[in-house]
């Protein structure tokens, strides 16, 4: 037998080299499990059962049911005693996920060995990404770095984007579609550049160039249209939440708002840096060369809801200091840093004091006389110009405190205005305005430190917006979360290589467009000969195999009517139009005399860009087809295909309208029907039709010209109601309404 004393000698020996073992490596076992598994509710900020597990002193004090641990002994302890009975964790997020025997029985023998604590060690919430939430080294948070380009064994890839899709492929044994006819890439290009349909003359000088520079030369032309301007501003403001109208029940007009939709139309169209982009919304009234169109820009923090009559102004200052912070995160950085309001971020690493931080480059300063006034905005005065925009009432204002729970009755400590802390090498409190300054310039610095060549987020974020309207998907997915609850990159080599190009070659978008459009990878066909193959490895496409087809969104499905009727206006910028909208639509305003008075006729010819945005009343049409929402950031807007749809175009008086103008339009253009069906298929679609849509084109204008007579002997009008029917049906087809 062994003697006892010797038994004690081995166990001491035992539990000193697991306690040397546990000392070594705190951070990697213990350190780790309650990094993972306790911080998230027993954190310095707000501690469940007021036990806080991130220092040692404060888990020997313990919390409200006394000491959590007793050094020596983990049966005694009552921490140990919750964890062994698997009353802990807790159950989060709906999920209770109780710990592995083998990580109670690590807690056990830290406790049984002196629950050893490196000297000075706190344990940050947000340090590291766990499997719950993402700390300071999430993906997106990180450096972004110049990716080398791949070298493929036996693959000529002149395009660098080329080149990283299809190193992707061949890792999953996937092969790309074929390249897209030459209609179906023009009208895919078009479409995307400048959100108009190509017009016959166009294909057909595009289908007779044989020169090897085609393709390039289309790009740049189109690049360099004025519409240009106007297709990508409709994306950015759906991403400035942008109308026209303060929302809430009087829902009174903003006046000059088009004048903010303009500034990003012509800053597209000049391929403004987006650095300059990203100043002059954020602090147009702050930058060196302030001047009336920088100061519109500051329009973007203007431009959300407002509501002028407020029950507690107070509580409303904080509602309006949200929404300034959202759409701006939102926007360029695709986070939501509004969750941290009222707490930590639960998912991303974001404290409640980051929140007020970014918040104080907005900061006015408490209520004062004319609060109600600053709340929708300054004045003309203020601002030194009569436009929509933004400035600072004082070049020092209050400190701005963190509020518990958000609450505003319950002040805590003021806050140093500055950066949030999740990028830590970016990390920067802003500077006080040297003297003789007007403002703050804290928003100035809030957007240096957004275009801060070495910030991770905004040309990521930027990037992948290029990406998606190209090519249908981002390569994140969830273009406005680049946080835990979002998608990670499919590609986060090809995003990190276009993130470092565009800052390298001075932030100019239209080099990267050109760059996506020209590579093979954009000009695939949507239609894969193995298509079941393929789809059993990728379903979603995540890998770019195919190209996604797509529906046209609202706006260019309504401007794609007005191109083939013959009645687009195209003349650019100036104050909106108000569309018309039917009388049974206006019965939902609660102030209905005068509360909307469409514009002329002729006016309603003009882009959808320019129509008036009325937050309490889009027009139907455009709602039925997924228009944005407008009074929160929409990165990607929610397409939808519903009876709905086909009923609206069938009834919609504006689509009678525009059927009987493309009528009129082909009658015009041709002798006899035969000639009239081709002019109608390549106005409409932008091909010839085949023999079986000639005899089914012609049977259905026999049978509507029949029934038409039967109700009237007009033999002229008959003929046009006959032919309105018909383009009616062409405005209805997949092939009008998608692009492949």
């Amino acid at each position: 037998m062994i003697d006892s004393r010797v038994a004690v000698f081995v166990g001491i020996a035992i539990s000193s080299v697991a306690a040397m073992a546990l000392s070594a490596d705190f951070d990697a076992s213990v350190g780790s499990l309650l990094l993972t598994r306790c911080v998230s509710c027993h954190h310095a900020g707000d501690p469940s059962g007021e036990l806080d597990l991130t220092r040692h002193e404060t888990l020997l004090r313990g919390g409200a049911s006394g000491q959590a641990i007793t050094p020596g002994n983990a049966d005694e302890s009552l921490l140990f005693q919750h964890i062994a009975s698997g009353e802990m964790p807790k159950e989060e997020g709906g999920h209770k996920d109780p710990l592995l025997k083998e990580e109670i029985e690590l807690f056990r023998t830290w406790i049984d060995t002196g629950a050893h604590w490196p000297e000075g060690r706190v344990l940050d919430l947000f340090e590291r990404t766990t499997p719950r939430r993402a700390g300071r080294d999430w993906w997106s948070l990180k450096a972004v770095h110049a990716s080398p380009i791949p070298s493929l064994p036996g693959a000529a890839t002149a395009n660098p984007i080329d080149a990283f899709i299809s190193l992707h492929l061949r890792e999953r044994g996937l092969v790309p579609a074929p390249k897209a006819d030459p209609r179906t890439l023009l009208r895919r290009l078009s479409f995307d550049l400048i959100g108009l349909p190509p017009s016959p003359l166009e294909l057909d000088e595009f289908l007779a160039d044989a020169s090897p520079n085609a393709w390039e030369n289309v790009v740049d032309r189109l690049l360099a249209s004025p519409h240009y301007g106007e297709r990508w501003a409709r994306h950015w403001l759906d991403i400035a939440r942008f109308a026209e109208t303060n929302g809430y029940e009087r829902d009174a007009e903003k006046p000059g708002a088009w004048k903010y939709r303009d500034w990003v139309v012509n800053a597209f169209n000049s391929d403004m840096p987006f650095d300059r982009f990203v100043r002059e919304q954020i602090a147009g009234d702050e930058v060196p060369d302030r001047n009336e169109s920088t100061v519109i820009a500051t329009g973007f923090l203007r431009i959300g809801t407002w509501d002028d009559e407020p029950n507690d102004p107070k509580e409303y200052q904080y509602e309006r200091l949200e929404d300034m912070v959202h759409a701006t995160s939102t926007a360029f950085l695709g986070l939501s840093i509004k969750c941290a309001r009222c707490h930590d971020h639960k998912f991303d690493p974001i404290l409640h004091s980051d929140y007020y931080r970014f918040a104080s480059a907005f900061w006015a300063g408490p209520i004062g006389p004319r609060a109600s006034q600053w709340l929708g905005g300054p004045t003309k005065e203020e601002l030194g110009f009569d436009v929509l925009g933004w400035t600072d009432l004082s070049a020092i204002p209050s400190p701005l405190h963190v509020l518990a729970k958000g609450d505003v009755s319950r002040p805590l400590g003021a806050v140093q205005a500055g950066a949030p802390m999740c990028i830590a090498y970016l990390q920067k409190d802003f500077d006080a305005p040297p003297q003789g300054f007007a403002t703050s310039r804290r928003r100035l610095q809030l957007a240096e430190w957004i275009t801060d060549p070495k910030h991770p987020l905004t040309s990521r974020v930027i990037v992948n917006r290029l990406w998606q309207h190209h090519f249908g998907e981002g390569l994140v997915r969830t273009p406005d979360n680049f946080g835990f609850l979002g998608r990670k990159p499919t590609h986060p080599d090809l995003l990190d290589w276009l993130a470092h190009r565009l800052v390298s070659q001075g932030w100019h978008l239209k080099q990267l467009h050109k760059l996506m459009v020209m590579s093979e990878t954009y000009q695939q066909s949507s239609l894969h000969p193995d298509a079941l193959a393929c789809a059993s490895v990728d379903a979603e496409n995540n890998f770019v195999w195919r190209a996604n087809r797509r529906r046209l969104d609202a706006e260019s499905i309504r401007d794609a009517m007005l191109v083939t009727s013959g009645q687009l206006d195209l003349h650019l910028g100036g104050p909106s139009f108000r569309a018309p909208i039917s009388d049974e639509a206006l019965e939902g305003l609660s102030m209905k005399s005068g509360a909307y008075q469409a514009s002329p006729l002729e006016a309603s010819r003009r882009r959808s860009l320019y129509m008036f945005t009325k937050r309490g009343l889009i027009v139907p049409l455009m709602t039925t087809f997924d228009m944005c929402d407008t009074t929160t950031p929409t990165g990607r807007r929610d397409v939808s295909t519903v009876a709905l749809q086909a009923l609206v175009l069938l009834n919609n008086p504006w689509v009678h309208q525009q059927s009987r103008s493309f009528a009129m339009r082909i009658l015009a253009e041709s002798k006899d029907n035969s000639s009239r069906i081709d002019v109608a298929w390549r106005l409409a679609l932008g091909y010839m039709p085949d023999d079986s849509q000639h005899k089914a084109a012609q049977e259905h204008l026999a049978v509507q010209r029949s029934r038409i007579m039967d109700r009237s002997p007009d033999t002229a009008e008959a003929e046009i109601l006959s032919w309105t029917s018909l383009c009616q049906v062409l405005f209805n087809t997949n092939e009008f309404l998608y692009v492949d």
